[in-house]
């Protein structure tokens, strides 16, 4: 066996309990490297050693917290085209989406640099004659970070970088199908001016690990990202020991083509919204609701659309979508194929299983048409590239079947009618509407997030982190 890639405790790479092998999806012969494995006792060791790091960390210089992450992200993006090839090859996104990740994370990290800067408090005049009134942010204090497979780097970092812009000490505890960049990842912080503990690497299952991190009544706060079934596991734990929580979950997502829509403008957005990063996005448009007048005309363009698309190993050239992230993933998809067909869904082109030069996990894109909002294939989250046409008599009916989910993340429109783009701002009930745009693709600058059922606690993402990252106190004092 080849070197094992240790966990970061208390500013030292240390010995896991076991470890795994970490599989290139569009290569099963492509052992990327192995990667330990934390016991549970290790999560008790991590959070100490957090609590530890807290009380020097919290009391850290602007400047020292500045250019503690303003460096990490300047080699995250001095190193996108490395870190972008390794992520790829780990979780079989195409390459060209790996270094756009690896980038978008250092921006992340250059954003709450800034953070760490605007320190603006309030200052307000009390109800009572000389008494001075202000308000002020504080850490949370230790925060446990679980973030999930399909966006190895970037998630955990839009949750790690404002933690530690605001002064907390983090647990991170990584998807285990993909150890690879997170491990890179730390690596590049454990070399920065951080107090030892302050930041933590916990690599392992969730059933154990992740577990005994959402149970454990010694941290402050815990964001995760994950599926709708966990998250109520970890709303559940928190709650008991009143530890804040901040979830995102399960979506699906919806793409409304408006009668006056420019149709090649549709087909753009819905390829990217349903199909790029092989549709394992939470903010995939796995539903494509169609006016009646355009329906037809629009499911031709979009087939013509899919058999252009190149499937096939991550990091080759030309490739549009690259394999499923493991076998698990593929089987899952191919059973809603299986799914839909039953349920009376037309497949209107792909969801076969390719073959190709190496051994992966790959399918054909997959479109169904003749679909209903009711059937299962329409309610429940799927995360592949499989989308599905719902036709619709009017912009009327395509709202009301937009809302009518339980999730609530991300939803939009292709219309040139401003009055419609702006009543559909104003009635979608989600978290984040786009017009004439793909549902998938948000900036870090601004609060992301859903309602309903996709989401759970603050905002992430933008000035709105704060909320979630620390605490407010108001101070009174009498003069004089």
């Amino acid at each position: 066996m080849s070197h094992v890639h240790s966990l970061y405790i208390d500013g030292s790479w240390v010995d896991g309990q076991d470890s795994i092998a970490n599989v290139n999806p569009s290569d099963t012969s492509d052992v990327i490297g192995h990667y330990a494995q934390a016991g549970v006792d290790q999560v008790g060791v991590a959070i100490a050693a957090a609590q530890r790091g807290v009380n020097e960390w919290r009391k850290s210089g602007l400047e020292q917290r500045y250019g503690v992450l303003m460096a990490i992200g300047d080699e995250l993006i001095a190193r996108k085209d490395e870190l972008g090839r390794l992520l790829a090859r780990e979780e079989g996104k195409a390459l060209a989406e790996g270094v756009g990740e690896v980038y978008r994370s250092g921006q992340f990290f250059h954003y709450y640099a800034a953070e760490v800067l605007r320190q603006i408090d309030e200052r307000v005049d009390s109800v009572r004659p000389g008494v001075e009134v202000d308000t002020r942010r504080e850490p949370v204090g230790v925060v446990g970070i679980i973030s999930p497979w399909n966006f190895p780097m970037a998630t955990a970092v839009w949750k790690i970088a404002p933690a530690l812009a605001f002064g907390n000490a983090v647990i991170f505890k990584p998807a285990n199908l993909v150890p690879a960049s997170a491990w890179a990842l730390t690596e590049i912080i454990s070399r920065q001016a951080l107090p030892a503990g302050t930041f933590n690497l916990l690599m392992g299952p969730g059933a154990s690990v992740g577990d005994a991190l959402i149970a454990s009544p010694d941290i402050h706060a815990l964001s995760f990202t994950g599926s709708l079934e966990v998250g109520r596991r970890v709303a559940a734990a928190t709650a008991g020991n009143l530890v804040k929580c901040q979830l995102e979950m399960g979506s699906k997502n919806a793409l409304i083509v408006a009668d006056d829509a420019n149709l090649d403008l549709a087909v753009e957005a819905a390829f990217a919204g349903a199909y790029s990063g092989t549709g394992q996005k939470c903010t995939a448009s796995s539903r494509l609701i169609v006016t009646e007048a355009v329906h037809d005309a629009f499911v031709e363009k979009l087939i013509a659309k899919l058999e252009t698309i190149r499937v096939g190993h991550a990091l080759e050239e030309g490739v549009h979508i690259g394999p499923a992230a493991d076998a698990r993933q593929l089987e899952s998809n191919l059973a809603w194929i299986e799914r839909g067909r039953a349920d009376g869904a037309t497949l209107a082109f792909g969801g076969e299983r390719l073959t190709r030069d190496t051994d992966g996990f790959y399918m054909a894109p997959a479109l169904f048409v003749d679909t209903t909002n009711d059937m299962a294939i329409n309610r429940e989250e799927v995360f592949g590239p499989i989308a599905c046409v719902i036709k619709v008599r009017d912009y009327e009916e395509a709202i009301a079947t937009l809302n009518d989910t339980h999730f609530g993340l991300t939803a939009g429109i292709i219309t040139d009618s401003l009055a419609l783009a702006s009543d559909f701002k104003a009635r979608a009930e989600t978290g984040c509407v786009m017009v004439n745009l793909a549902t998938a693709g948000t900036d870090y600058h601004v609060p992301f997030g859903g309602r309903k059922n996709s989401s759970f606690g603050p905002r992430e993402q933008g000035r709105y982190a704060r909320e979630f990252y620390t605490v407010v106190k108001t101070c009174y004092v009498k003069a004089g």
